[in-house]
């Protein structure tokens, strides 16, 4: 189960590289898309191996009226969705959603600090150019591996001038969370984006600060970086089966694809909607979720469904719901 979302048959209208191993894609859907608020995204229907998954971009803030475009970076263990996107050629047909908000501006701060890991960037650059056409203010520090893998970096600069601050990685640069952090106003606000290990960073940063939760905002892609997509076994507790999760798929697509039922919404590791109950597991868990406290990934009774996975081996989970009949 999941919350109700309107899909449409769209058609690409541009695919472009716009950076090292990254593309813009823009998309006309059956029906004009109604105007979205920065933070939006998308879910498009990607034909993986073994069958189909839904996956989820940010949408930029560029797009032709009417339209939509996403950016999508190639990941070398990608497990379908970006090697999919990135076959996708001018006249391809796809199913899209129209855009939904999970990481919306409160417009509340006296000012704002953007911080952007990667193709992070997607999101913060919309809102970007949101808070800078009302005048806000606002700082946009953006780091990456290297300039030529980081999308947007003309556009920001001329939008933001030295409001936008660059890191890139093998020049040495790297962003100092507190340093960032500290100019803030107290009630300013931290809208971050970016890999999993930045988020930890940037939430610990934040406490240190003694900066109120409420005033952090994120968004993630659920990879960790400490483990290889290797397939791995579930068994699921008042079901006679087990269930394979091949390397190139969630365990709730597994799942789902098993007949197993499941709530869920937002696929990202962020609702908490699919976790799971781990009854015991032979291999570790790679916790890719933000949902989790710090504590209960380390007690290890408890999975996202939707991003996390065992790191090899097996494990024996309770979703909750039991055969009918």
């Amino acid at each position: 189960m999941k919350n109700d979302a309107v899909w449409l048959d769209a058609t690409v209208t541009a695919a472009e590289d716009i950076a090292e191993s990254v593309r813009r894609i823009e998309f006309a859907a059956s029906t004009a898309m109604p105007v979205f608020d920065p933070g939006s995204h998308i879910a498009i229907r990607a034909a993986i191996p073994g069958g189909h998954a839904i996956r989820t971009y940010s949408c930029l803030p560029d797009a032709g009226p009417g339209r939509v475009a996403v950016g999508v970076k190639l990941h070398p263990n990608s497990r379908g969705g970006s090697r999919f996107m990135f076959g996708l050629t001018v006249g391809d047909r796809v199913r899209i959603t129209t855009p939904q908000n999970r990481f919306d501006l409160s417009w509340r701060a006296p000012d704002y600090l953007l911080l952007a890991g990667g193709i992070g960037v997607t999101p913060l650059y919309g809102m970007a150019k949101a808070l800078a056409a009302r005048g806000a203010d606002l700082r946009l520090e953006y780091g990456g591996q290297s300039l030529g893998t980081m999308p947007f970096l003309a556009p920001l600069r001329a939008l933001l001038g030295d409001r936008l601050t660059v890191h890139a990685q093998d020049q040495g640069a790297m962003i100092d969370l507190d340093a960032a952090i500290a100019p803030l106003s107290p009630t300013g606000e931290l809208y971050i984006c970016g890999p999993l290990p930045m988020l930890e960073a940037a939430k610990r940063a934040w406490a240190r600060a003694g900066r109120a939760s409420s005033r952090l905002r994120y968004e993630v892609f659920g990879d960790t970086g400490r483990f290889t997509e290797v397939p791995f076994t579930v068994r699921v507790a008042g079901y006679d089966r087990e269930v394979t999760v091949p390397s190139d798929r969630s365990l709730l697509d597994a799942l789902d694809d098993a007949g197993i039922p499941m709530i869920h919404d937002c696929r990202r590791g962020e609702c908490g909607l699919c976790v799971v109950d781990v009854l015991g597991h032979a291999g570790e868990i790679d916790h890719r979720d933000v949902f989790l406290s710090d504590a209960e990934k380390r007690e290890g009774t408890k999975l996202c469904a939707c991003v996390s996975r065992i790191a090899g081996g097996t494990a024996v989970i309770d979703t909750g719901y039991r055969p009918q009949g």
